[in-house]
């Protein structure tokens, strides 16, 4: 193993060598840096013209003032940019607001990609399957720059203009609801009489709960509610239990919902008093309590089969956690909307953050999130069609082995037979795909950066290549490409750990 990655990290050293004294020549016989100052009508143009040429080394040649540029990285210095701005300053800018935006969508694209397609895969041929495989070519043929253009006409603009007054129109909530049911007949399948008692189940729901959004305007001040949270709370644990051990294990369930009573025990004091005065670190190390409490809790109730019930617990915790959490955004979201610089209008169009809004640490959380929403929204639309379409032929090509019959043969259940055999092999494939795709998530998004006004590392390639500026395109090649290569090494050694029989060392 350690050969391995030795010999790995020394090929990958001298590839990034030749990559970027390729890519620092090319960039540098572009342009000439200096045309803008030609064309400058300035009395002080040949001082300007002379300044920026020691600035940036152009008297040296290209080939040799590569050797000066790697000579900075060596010092941690990647230099200046034509305007004589530090460098190390707008990377470290433009890598904050791309991992701000595009790792968010990149990680909510992968979960909802992956539960989606295995769902697909499961009810192959089915209603649902067919529909998610429309919508998956819908979306992954979708020009990025028209979606994120819709997005701000109709997620903010018009969404906006609902808001002031959020009521429901009764069209509305009949195609809903009847979309609603549709969605959810497809999804549990099983006989017409099956089908046709969730169908009108799901969409009887589904107006219920419109019909009350409407008319007590819960747009306009949302919350959960001790009701709704302790129904969901209980819903959490039979849902985590049943997809990660199986009902039948009953040290999990028991562990679950005692994890989940303690949570709605909690969920006063926490709303009221503990979540005031909220900090950064202060939020963290709740969440790495919760998941360790939870773990413990699983621990000490899970007797000879401790691990997959610490697991459960783990989950089932910081989900709980996760809803108190939710509310009490919720509870801060009239505050923001109708605060002076937001003025009822809080889905954001363009930038990360509203100037001068102030406020406390949840307050600027719904800040970010509404400022994330829709360039998320469009990320994911795009990455989403991929990874469902790549997890739903992972997991049929995986379910039609052979070692699958024979797990079904020996009477496991369809849960076991999914999650513990056929899940772990089908993610081989897909690991490849998002270790591919990490580096275009530090990359950035440009068209979507564009959009929406984020300056992160694709606006900073982008700006780079446009005014032959070569250490900014060099500071954007060094990380990317230094990412793709431990991205990759890390792929290789997650396909062994999904699979006994592949080894890295060989």
């Amino acid at each position: 193993m350690a050969s391995f990655i030795i010999r790995r990290l020394i090929a990958s050293i001298f590839v990034l060598f030749a990559a970027t004294f390729l890519m620092y020549v090319l960039t540098t016989l572009a342009g000439d840096p200096l045309e803008e100052l030609r064309q400058s009508s300035a009395p002080n143009k040949a001082e300007l013209m002379e300044a920026r040429t020691k600035l940036l080394n152009l008297d040296v040649p290209p080939p040799l003032r590569y050797f000066l540029w790697l000579g900075g990285i060596f010092r941690g210095d990647f230099g200046v940019s034509v305007q004589g701005q530090p460098v190390n300053i707008l990377l470290g800018n433009a890598i904050a607001s791309t991992l701000t935006l595009v790792t968010t969508a990149t990680v909510v694209a992968i979960v909802l990609g992956l539960t989606v397609g295995i769902i697909s895969a499961l009810r192959q041929y089915s209603g649902f399957d067919y529909g998610v495989t429309l919508l998956a070519f819908l979306f992954f043929s979708l020009p990025i720059f028209w979606v994120a253009v819709l997005l701000k006409q109709y997620g903010a603009i018009r969404l906006n203009d609902w808001l002031a007054n959020p009521t429901i129109a009764i069209p509305v909530i009949v195609v809903i609801s009847l979309l609603s049911g549709v969605l959810w007949m497809s999804l549990l399948g099983g006989k017409v009489r099956r089908r046709l008692i969730v169908f009108g189940l799901a969409t009887v729901a589904s107006v219920a709960v419109l019909f009350y959004l409407s008319a007590t305007e819960w747009f306009a001040d949302p919350s959960i509610g001790i009701v709704v949270f302790s129904v969901s709370a209980l819903g959490i644990a039979f849902g985590i239990t049943a997809i990660s051990t199986g009902l039948r294990n009953r040290r999990a369930l028991y562990a679950s919902l005692v994890v989940a009573l303690i949570g709605i025990g909690l969920y006063f004091p926490m709303i009221n008093y503990i979540l005031n005065g909220m900090t950064l670190w202060f939020f963290l190390l709740l969440v790495v309590l919760t998941i360790v409490v939870s773990g413990l809790i699983g621990f000490f109730m899970g007797g000879a089969d401790r691990g997959p019930v610490v697991r459960t617990t783990a989950i089932v915790g910081f989900l709980v956690a996760g809803l108190i959490a939710m509310d009490k955004y919720m509870s801060y979201w009239e505050v923001y909307a109708n605060s002076s610089r937001v003025r009822g209008r809080p889905i954001a169009t363009v930038g990360a953050s509203t100037p001068g809004l102030g406020g406390n640490f949840w307050i600027q959380g719904i800040d970010l999130y509404t400022h994330l929403l829709l360039p998320t929204i469009a990320i994911v639309l795009i990455s989403f069609a991929a990874y469902t379409r790549y997890s739903r032929a992972s997991l049929l090509e995986v379910m039609n082995q052979d070692y699958i019959r024979t797990a079904r043969a020996k009477g496991l259940t369809q849960r076991t037979v999914v999650v513990r055999h056929a899940f772990r092999n089908a993610l081989i494939p897909i690991t490849t795909i998002i270790a591919f795709d990490v580096g275009a998530i530090i990359g950035g998004a440009v068209v979507t950066e564009t959009v929406f006004g984020w300056t992160g590392m694709g606006r900073l390639f982008v700006d780079g290549i446009n005014h032959v500026d070569p250490n900014p395109v060099m500071a954007f090649f060094v990380v990317t490409g230094t990412l793709a290569v431990l991205f990759n090494l890390i792929a290789d050694l997650v396909y062994a750990a999904l699979d006994p029989r592949i080894k890295v060392g060989s």
